[in-house]
């Protein structure tokens, strides 16, 4: 006797669990759930819309985790990555904090200071900070995306356009040379942007496995001056398009000596 096709919900699960288990294309969910190709498209539609899956061309990919998930991962390095940009930070200035789990930890870094005010749009950080009175908190304020914890929107948009942070710290999923950062979703990329744009200086944070990495299809271009500070001591010979932006962390204070202009 056949068995009974599972409800929507169920599909749905089951459908999350075959894209984690690395199916994505179209035609390949719907032979195996043997449903129409349309009737896969508005599942992945509504996964991609509650954040469980990022949709790409033809297909889905589940390639954003939960922000516990994403800091265990390479978690050492991204604590050297924080306390190299902690030690930038001077007392009295205004620093911008972008979402993400290595900024967050860079939030924990700074927690003890006194006389900083942190701007950040990150869940993360706000957690890190909250309880700590010897730092200004400001939190913009807008639409709270899943799972990245991220904060976006127009509104975020508009209150960019009054701060002039001293520091930018951004966070990546991927970073390519000549190409930016690479985002899960369109109105983080523009977010980012504006954000990279607001700050007399600005400080890319990304471990070695985000280097020349694009898990996604949306860009945040790298269009003025910046610094990368990673953990990767060998970037100027397996990354040599980085070496004149590069600050190592826990290591020597840049890798390409131009880069430097402290």
């Amino acid at each position: 006797m056949p068995q009974p096709r599972p409800g929507t919900r169920d599909r749905r699960a089951m459908l999350l669990e075959a894209v984690r288990d690395g199916s994505g294309g179209i035609a390949e969910l719907a032979e195996e759930f043997g449903v129409s190709e349309s009737t896969i498209r508005r599942d992945l539609a509504s996964l991609a819309g509650a954040g469980h899956v990022v949709r790409t061309y033809g297909g889905a990919l589940d390639t954003e985790r939960s922000p516990l998930e994403k800091d265990r991962e390479h978690a050492a390095a991204k604590d050297a990555i924080a306390r190299e940009a902690a030690a930038l930070v001077r007392d009295g200035e205004v620093v911008l904090l972008d979402a993400g789990t290595t900024t967050g930890r860079l939030a924990r870094h700074l927690a003890h200071r006194e006389g900083l005010t942190v701007v950040t749009n990150g869940v993360t950080a706000i957690r890190e900070l909250a309880g700590f009175s010897g730092i200004d908190l400001i939190v913009l304020g807008g639409r709270l995306r899943h799972p990245d914890e991220a904060i976006l929107g127009e509104s975020v948009l508009a209150q960019l356009r009054h701060i002039s942070p001293d520091r930018v710290f951004l966070g990546a999923d991927g970073v390519v040379a000549g190409r930016g950062l690479c985002c899960p979703s369109l109105e983080q990329s523009v977010v980012k942007h504006a954000m990279l744009h607001a700050g007399a200086e600005a400080y890319v944070l990304a471990d070695h496995s985000k280097l020349d990495q694009a898990p996604f299809s949306y860009w945040t271009p790298l269009d003025r001056e910046y610094r990368l500070i990673t953990d990767e001591p060998r970037v100027d010979v397996v990354f040599p398009q980085f070496a004149q932006s590069v600050i190592l962390a826990g290591g020597p204070e840049t890798v390409g000596g131009a880069a430097h202009h402290e």
